[in-house]
């Protein structure tokens, strides 16, 4: 019998063909019997230097199918030379890259889809003999990949442009193009360098779209990005790396909890002098902050507040962004 780990969200569950279960709030690590499974990305120690500077250091993460991962971090942090070595452009100096459970071979470089930041067209071929080149790379027969991109580019409003000279493309327009180039031949990993770069609003929520599809078919997406309200709404988990090292892996609520400060936002009618469990407050204008003492739950000061006659129109756990993660864990390393 063969049994698998697989990553799900819900609000309930029923677990009558369970194995084994390990809980977190809403995210479920359940096996079942009769899926075949592996990780889609296994990195392990890592470490990568040019000319005796080490720009990777001792790397290790995970991927699983069906997940968008998010791999964030300053300029010159290591991002790039990370991805890569995924993609076996260059090799790693010591550690060990797995790709769908096998070291990468020219079979595994099938089965990844890679949108670089520096984009990528020929300028004088027209769309459709751009991506059929670009399929003709992966195996795919002309056939296939005249349906496929026929399909992807109605999807994204490119069909009336197929005959243009790439040249002739706005940079939207283009890296719409490069997007469908990478995921034409339907790869089990895709890896996205900047994805929303020169999008319009419109062709970014498109964008984003996509995206969370592939996720829904199982494939695992690995975005770059320094736009952290974009890895935020998207990303199930990150990695950041600071200086080759990672500084923060998990979750984006496992991290956020972590570096939350003890203090809850409240806006209401008028606010009571005193408030039980409550060590200090500022005031933000439309709202207040309130500093708990670390021995009262935020459930309780606010029983307390509305128990003293307060009307209450909201009261938030305060949580910090991403992008104030980002930046205080950077300047933490300066």
């Amino acid at each position: 019998m063969i049994y698998t780990s697989v990553t799900l969200y819900f609000d309930a569950i029923r677990a009558d063909c369970l194995i084994s279960m390990c809980y977190d709030k809403k995210r479920v690590e359940i096996k079942v019997k009769g899926w075949q499974y592996m990780n889609t990305v296994e990195v392990s120690q890592v470490s990568k230097s040019f000319k005796g500077v080490k720009v990777v250091d001792n790397v290790s993460f995970n991927i699983v199918q069906g997940e968008i991962f998010g791999m964030v971090g300053p300029n010159g942090a290591g991002k790039t030379t990370t991805i890569r070595m995924l993609m076996d452009i260059i090799k790693p100096d010591s550690g060990e890259i797995k790709i769908l459970g096998e070291h990468i071979n020219e079979n595994t470089k099938n089965v990844i889809g890679y949108l670089p930041e520096e984009r990528g067209l020929y300028k004088k071929l027209t769309v459709t003999e751009s991506l059929y080149y670009l399929a003709s790379l992966k195996n795919m027969r002309r056939s296939q990949a005249r349906d496929r991109a026929t399909q992807l580019m109605e999807r994204v409003n490119m069909l009336p442009h197929k005959n243009k000279k790439t040249e002739e493309l706005s940079h939207g327009m283009g890296q719409l193009i490069q997007f469908i180039a990478t995921i034409l031949h339907n790869p089990e990993l895709v890896i996205l360098d900047e994805p929303f770069a020169a999008l319009d609003p419109v062709n970014t929520q498109l964008l984003k779209d996509f995206i969370r599809e592939l996720r829904s078919q199982g494939k695992s997406v690995i975005m770059s990005t320094h736009m952290m309200n974009q890895v935020e709404e998207l990303c199930d988990r990150i990695l950041m790396i600071n200086k080759g090292r990672a500084v923060l892996y998990g979750s984006l609520n496992e991290i956020k909890s972590r570096y939350r400060n003890n203090s809850v936002f409240i806006e209401c009618d008028r606010l009571p002098e005193s408030i039980t469990g409550v060590a200090g407050s500022k005031n933000h204008g439309k709202y207040v902050e309130l500093f708990l003492d670390g021995k009262t739950s935020p459930q309780a000061v606010l029983k307390d507040i509305i128990d003293k006659g307060a009307v209450v129109n909201r009261f938030e756990i305060s949580t910090p962004s991403l992008n104030e993660i980002f930046i205080q864990v950077v300047k933490e390393a300066r």
